[in-house]
């Protein structure tokens, strides 16, 4: 028993013992950080410390690749030469709906880009080092109960940031055309575009449109519709468009392949002023000859781009309300809109991302992405020159 009470004492010891050694190397751990923060016995702050507080790409407030937030439409001193604008806009769809998740998703799928990282090999330039101010000017607040007004409240708002004052004008190339801001639109399905095109008449007159989708839009009316507004849909908003002499005759469509009720949709979508690029086109004429005859139509003219996510294959791209099999690939789309930098742009958009069906926000990045090209595209001169394959850059020093 005494035995057993001895060894019991030598264990409460050595236990006591390594209390106390844990307890000193604590205060010592804790009096050596202590110090380090303290430094002369004054409190560093954060900036003092560790300097700005710069945003992860997977944390901060939600805006395009980091850009600055700006309500543009009710700060009126707001300038910018380039405007991020969402319209989250989806009650004119013929299917799924869902997009007016869209813009929240561009942006989601941003995240990893930004202001200080945007140089690519394939522009060979960064945008946002080109002296231009480029802003994330928020939503148009589009009401989700009145198309009529929801159209409306798009155009008003695309007219008033049209008609700012650039921010950097002397930055900005000699054309006309650019003497008013250039603005990329995230929507939102594809009946923002009509908004878009009235706004841009008041400046620009009829413009050419380059049109990447898989359908054609250009239908005159979506069956059972019985008032002026119930035709105002996705797929119909150029034909109203041409009616309304907001775009010339020298547009042209890139990818489609959608089912058609007959060719006499062919005859009236060549009506409305479009020549068409199919989906298929791109194995038997390949990307470089879709480039030259995309250039050949338009010219010198002012041109619009609207970029439907659908031209994507779904495969690649699943988060949009009409999906399409067989269509282009991401890295091909991607080629296409190099090979058109230089042309007489006037704005751009990216719609119908509805992100609720969509797989690890593949569509979603894919579409920031595709935002990031028009910013490059935008402020190009002429395409960029092709890579040679297996150059390796070579520091000069």
């Amino acid at each position: 028993m005494r035995m057993k009470m001895i060894l019991l004492l030598k264990h409460l010891l050595l236990l006591i013992s390594a209390s106390v050694l844990t307890i000193k190397a604590h205060k010592q751990s804790t009096q050596q950080v202590n110090f380090q923060d303290l430094g002369s016995n004054s409190l560093n702050t954060w900036l003092e410390k560790y300097g700005l507080q710069i945003d992860q790409p997977f944390s901060g407030p939600l805006s395009f690749s980091h850009l600055p937030y700006t309500r543009c439409l009710q700060d009126e001193e707001a300038r910018f030469d380039i405007g991020i604008l969402g319209m989250p806009f989806d009650t004119a769809v013929t299917y799924r709906p869902g997009a007016r998740f869209g813009p929240y998703a561009i942006r989601s799928g941003s995240r990893r880009q930004r202001e200080t990282r945007g140089y690519t090999m394939s522009w060979a330039q960064d945008p946002y080092a080109q002296g231009i101010k480029i802003i994330d000017c928020g939503d148009v607040p589009v009401n989700p109960f009145d198309n009529a007004l929801a159209v409306d409240q798009m155009e008003v708002a695309y007219a008033t940031l049209l008609a700012r004052p650039l921010a950097t004008p002397e930055k900005v190339r000699g054309s006309t055309s650019y003497s008013h801001p250039r603005i990329i639109s995230l929507g939102g399905d594809h009946t923002i575009v009509l908004p878009i095109l009235r706004a841009l008449n008041k400046i620009h007159g009829p413009v050419s449109v380059i049109h990447f989708d898989a359908h054609l839009d250009t239908w005159r009316e979506y069956p059972g519709g019985v008032t002026n507004q119930s035709r105002v849909t996705h797929g119909t908003f150029f034909a109203i468009a041409q009616d309304e002499g907001l775009i010339s005759n020298t547009s042209v469509h890139a990818g489609i392949r959608c089912k058609l009720g007959g060719e006499e949709d062919l005859r009236n979508d060549e009506s409305v002023g479009f020549q068409l690029i199919s989906g298929d086109d791109i194995d038997d004429l390949g990307v470089a000859e879709i480039i030259r005859l995309i250039r050949k139509r338009i010219g010198d003219s002012p041109v619009y781009l609207s970029l439907d996510i659908d031209v994507i294959d779904p495969g690649l791209a699943p988060a949009t309300g009409t999906p399409e099999a067989g269509g282009w690939t991401t890295r091909e789309v991607k080629r296409i809109l190099r090979g058109l930098a230089g042309l007489n742009f006037v704005g751009a958009d990216i719609v119908e991302v509805a992100p609720a069906y969509d797989n690890a926000e593949i569509t979603g990045i894919a579409a920031a992405d595709l935002v990031h090209d028009f910013l490059s595209m935008f402020l190009s001169d002429h395409p960029p020159p092709k890579r040679k394959a297996g150059v390796i850059l070579k520091d000069e020093l």
